[in-house]
C-alpha cells in the first residue's frame, strides 16, 4: 500500500502574495504553513506507523497478512473488528498454532493425550478441530490443576494443564486477536508481550530512581489471574471485537471447568489456569489502569501483575496509591495487603521488582532469587549424587550462565560470595566420596583448591562479572 501526500498549493515559484503584502496575506500564509506543516506531520506519523506494523515479525502471517496490517494501521469501521471466526479455524493458523504449543512442550491434560500422541494424526486431528470450530460445536474439555510450591513462600501455586487440543484453539485465537490488542497496550507494560522483557522494565525503574522519581508505590495484585471477574473481561475484549463467535469461545475458556484433586468446578472469576491465551486476557484487562497512571502523569511500571509507581516525593506516592486502590476496587481487583506499602528507596529497606532488590542506590538479587538459586543448586549437588563430577559441572553451568545473564549487573561480591558457596558443595561431595562426613572445609581448600575447579570448567560468577565490566569500559 502506498500513501500519497497532500500536494501543496503554491510551490517555489508559484503565483502568490508578493513581497510587502498586507497584514492578511501575512496571516493567510501563516495559516497555511500551519496547515501544511500538520498534513506533513500527519504524514509522518501514518507512514511511521504502517512501517512499524507490516514490521511486525512476531505475528501470525498466515492471519495477519500485508492487507489485515495495514487496516490495523488504518482503523477499522467502528473500530471493531467483525468477522474473526474464519481466521482462528483456518488449518495454516491451527498448524501454527500447534508447532507453538509442540515448542513450549507441556504435560498431558486430563484427557492423557501428549503432545507426542496429538501428532501421530496431526492433519486428521486439525481436520476435525478446524470443523468443530467452524461449526460451532467445539467445547473445552477441563483443566487439570496441580499444586507446586510458591519460591520463597509457605503458599503453593495452582498451575492449570490443559488438554494439548485445548491450548492449540488459545494459541490459534491469540494468533488472530493479539495485535489487535497489542496496538493498544500502554508503553510501559512489559509482561508477556513481543519484543519486551523483564530486563526492558527493569531499565525503565532504573532510569526512573536515576532521574530521582525514589518514593516508590510497592505492591502487587493478590491472586490477579484467579479474581478476574468473567463480565468485566469479557466487556474489555468486547471494546475491540464484536464477532460474536469469537467473544463465545472467550467465555467458554474462562468458563472452563477445572479438575481439582478428583472433583471439578466452574472457576466464577479469574482467566484460563496455565492457558495460553491466559497472559493476554490479563494485559487487556489492565490496559486502562496502565494509560490512567499516564494520564494522571505517575511513573508506573507493570510486568504482568508485578508493578511499581514511581514518585517524587512522599506525598505524590499517596495520591497514586489512593488511586489504584480506587481502580483497583471499581474493577473487582484487590492489592496484597502484605506486599503494599509506599517506602523510599534512597532509605535503608528498599524494594522488589522482577527479582532484583533496589536500595540506596544499589541493585543486586532478592533474597527470594538468591534463596532460588540455591535450592536450585542444591538439588544437582547433594553429598551422595553418584554422576560425574564433569556431568554435575556441567548441569551447573547451564543453569548459572542463565543466572548470571540476568542479574550481571549485580556488585561483585555477590557473585564472589555464591562462588565460594557453589565450591564449597563440589567440595563436600568429593569428600564424601573418600568416606568423610560433613560439608567441604578446611584442608579440603588445599585438596581441591579453586584453582581444581576452573580446571574442570566450573562457570565462575565473579570472573564472569569482571570481564563484563571490562568489555563495559572499552
Amino acid at each position: 500500500m502506498s500513501i500519497v501526500a497532500m500536494k501543496a498549493r503554491n510551490g517555489a515559484g508559484a503565483k502568490g502574495t508578493q513581497e510587502g503584502g498586507d497584514v492578511n496575506d501575512q496571516n493567510k500564509g501563516n495559516k497555511s504553513k500551519k496547515v501544511s506543516d500538520w498534513w506533513t506531520k500527519q504524514f509522518e506519523e501514518a507512514q511511521a506507523n504502517l512501517e512499524r506494523y507490516l514490521n511486525w515479525s512476531w505475528v501470525e502471517p498466515s492471519v495477519w497478512t500485508t492487507r489485515m496490517l495495514t487496516a490495523l494501521v488504518k482503523g477499522v469501521k467502528g473500530d471493531k473488528w467483525f468477522s474473526l471466526i474464519d481466521k482462528v479455524y483456518a488449518r495454516p493458523n491451527l498448524m501454527a498454532a500447534f508447532a507453538k504449543v509442540k515448542a513450549n512442550k507441556g504435560a498431558a491434560g486430563v484427557d492423557h493425550q501428549t503432545i507426542e500422541m496429538y501428532e501421530e494424526d496431526l492433519e486428521e486431528n486439525l481436520q476435525r478441530l478446524s470443523e468443530s470450530l467452524k461449526e460451532g460445536r467445539y467445547q473445552p474439555q477441563a483443566i487439570k490443576r496441580v499444586w507446586i510450591p510458591k519460591p520463597g513462600s509457605s503458599e503453593k501455586r495452582g498451575l492449570g494443564i490443559p488438554t494439548v487440543q485445548d491450548r492449540i484453539v488459545q494459541a490459534a485465537l491469540g494468533h488472530v486477536i493479539e495485535p489487535i490488542f497489542e496496538r493498544e497496550f500502554a508503553e510501559h507494560s512489559y509482561g508477556f508481550r513481543p519484543e519486551r522483557g523483564c530486563k526492558d522494565a527493569l531499565r525503565r525503574v532504573d532510569k526512573l530512581l536515576h532521574e530521582g522519581k525514589t518514593w516508590i508505590v510497592d505492591t502487587d495484585l493478590k491472586s490477579y489471574f484467579d479474581t478476574i471477574p468473567h463480565a468485566q473481561m469479557v466487556a474489555r475484549v468486547e471494546e475491540k471485537i464484536a464477532d460474536g463467535r469469537v467473544l463465545k469461545l472467550i467465555s467458554q475458556f474462562l468458563k472452563q471447568e477445572v479438575l481439582n484433586e478428583g472433583e471439578e468446578f466452574e472457576p466464577e472469576t479469574g482467566t484460563p489456569q496455565g492457558g495460553v491465551i491466559s497472559p493476554l486476557l490479563a494485559n487487556i484487562y489492565l490496559n486502562p489502569l496502565d494509560h490512567l497512571m499516564e494520564q494522571t502523569g505517575f511513573e508506573m511500571t507493570r510486568y504482568a501483575d508485578d508493578l511499581v509507581i514511581m514518585c517524587q516525593s512522599k506525598a505524590e506516592a499517596g495520591q497514586a496509591l489512593e488511586l489504584l486502590k480506587k481502580w483497583t476496587a471499581q474493577a473487582g481487583l484487590k492489592l496484597h495487603p502484605d506486599k503494599t506499602r509506599v517506602v523510599d528507596a534512597m532509605e535503608p529497606g528498599g524494594f522488589d521488582f522482577l527479582g532484583y532488590h533496589f536500595e540506596q542506590g544499589q541493585k543486586r538479587p532478592s533474597r527470594k532469587s538468591l534463596k532460588k538459586l540455591k535450592d536450585n543448586i542444591r538439588s544437582m549437588t547433594k553429598r551422595n549424587n553418584g554422576q560425574s563430577l564433569d556431568r554435575i559441572i556441567n548441569s551447573l553451568n547451564q543453569s548459572l550462565r542463565g543466572w548470571f545473564e540476568y542479574f550481571k549487573h549485580s556488585p561483585y561480591y555477590i557473585f564472589r560470595s555464591a562462588d565460594r558457596w557453589i565450591r564449597m558443595r563440589l567440595r563436600s561431595i568429593l569428600r564424601r566420596r573418600e568416606g568423610r562426613c560433613g560439608r567441604g572445609r578446611g584442608s579440603d581448600h588445599h585438596l581441591w583448591p579453586n584453582a581444581y575447579f576452573e580446571a574442570r570448567g566450573l562457570f565462575s560468577l565473579a570472573s564472569a562479572h569482571a570481564k563484563a565490566c571490562q568489555s563495559s569500559r572499552r
